[in-house]
């Protein structure tokens, strides 16, 4: 994702749909991957007239159609990011958007191809007969498309697109080479993203383009208040589950990810945001109880409030960066509750404060302690 231009995002793997093992994550959108051979994507949209046109409500969103089997993961992450908000995009990335916002999803499917920044990230993980069979499912893809275009514009008469229904879910068909002999089974990657009220399937293989899961409504409020969109994609995720699994008894054949904020990126936020409350609440203290306040507040929180801050990355004292873009925002929130707060509740805000910390603290370390594995691993 770094290599996209893309800051405060990561992808984390989900073992189950339930509130109990996502709600904690705040996913942003979700990514459901299966195998599937060549010899199962089928153009089955053409079984129903309506269902080839676009969802007119559907404008809006960012959608490229995919047109080589093996980018697919890149794709589905594009059609991702490039519909959400509140999100840290690279200036080559940004501009690719602007530059693709009035194509169609074909015209920003060969962008998607041709863009050398993409191409590069999505080929730094690939072998050179990878990119060679790429190459060569790009151009094919391109025709076999045109021509399915010419028969759907043949077949549809001049009146206004009417709503497709949402249970059907069918496929651009990809091309088969001639001499093959047995179905290579690939990996298909199908996003959900809420966007403007609403959850959206991005099948980057689906003619029609976007569509439409369900709307999110008051019903759907989670337990803090924010709008739960997992509990709309909860039932048409459990559908594709079972879909999958019906011929293989218990094998799990699929796999679900989650695009979530960066969690170190997070957690040091939390920590940063503490380190300036702590001053903010000390330099009132002292304002209002002068070498008093020491002696009113727990004697082992005081102790520790010095080794509470410090990560094995930062010291206890010295203000890290930080990342969310609404940080100042936040923080400038924070110093004025502490402004209003009565000088009677200053010592139990602080304790509060360290205490925390000493969470956020270790927050940080778990974040640290998976980077360095993770690279070690690498």
């Amino acid at each position: 994702m770094r290599k996209l231009g893309l800051r405060g995002l990561e992808i984390a793997e989900l073992y189950d749909i339930e509130p109990w093992a996502v709600d904690h994550l705040q996913p942003r959108a979700l990514i459901f991957c299966y195998p599937c051979a060549d010899d199962d994507i089928k153009l089955q949209d053409s079984h129903n007239e309506d269902s080839c046109l676009p969802d007119p409500d559907a404008e809006g969103i960012w959608f490229a159609h995919q047109l080589c089997n093996d980018a697919c993961a890149s794709q589905a992450l594009l059609n991702i990011v490039l519909n959400l908000s509140r999100i840290r995009v690279g200036a080559e990335l940004e501009r690719f958007k602007r530059d693709t916002e009035k194509m169609d999803p074909v015209m920003r499917g060969l962008a998607v191809t041709n863009c050398q920044f993409i191409r590069q990230a999505h080929n730094s993980l690939a072998r050179p007969a990878d990119l060679r069979g790429s190459s060569h499912a790009v151009a094919t893809s391109t025709l076999e498309y045109a021509k399915s275009q010419k028969k759907t514009r043949r077949n549809s008469d001049s009146s206004p697109p009417k709503k497709r229904r949402k249970q059907n879910f069918g496929r651009v068909k990809k091309p088969q080479p001639e001499s093959a002999e047995e179905d290579v089974e690939n990996y298909h990657f199908i996003a959900y993203v809420p966007i403007d009220g609403k959850v959206w399937e991005l099948d980057g293989l689906r003619l029609s383009g976007p569509l439409e899961v369900g709307e999110i409504t008051s019903d759907s409020e989670g337990g803090s208040g924010r709008t739960d969109w997992m509990s709309v994609v909860r039932p048409a995720l459990r559908r594709r589950m079972q879909s999958l699994q019906s011929n293989e008894s218990d094998h799990v054949r699929y796999n679900l990810l989650a695009v979530v904020e960066d969690r170190y990126e997070k957690a040091s936020d939390a920590l940063e945001m503490l380190k300036r409350k702590r001053n903010r609440l000390e330099s009132r203290l002292n304002e209002e109880l002068p070498e008093v306040w020491t002696s009113q507040v727990d004697p082992s929180l005081l102790a520790s409030r010095v080794e509470a801050f410090a990560t094995s990355s930062q010291g206890p004292s010295s203000l890290g960066p930080t990342y969310n873009p609404e940080f100042g925002s936040r923080k400038l929130e924070m110093e004025m509750d502490i402004l209003d707060m009565p000088a009677r509740k200053l010592g139990e805000a602080w304790e509060t404060c360290v205490r925390n910390a000493m969470t956020a603290k270790v927050a940080v370390e778990d974040e640290l302690s998976n980077s360095i594995r993770t690279q070690v691993s690498d």
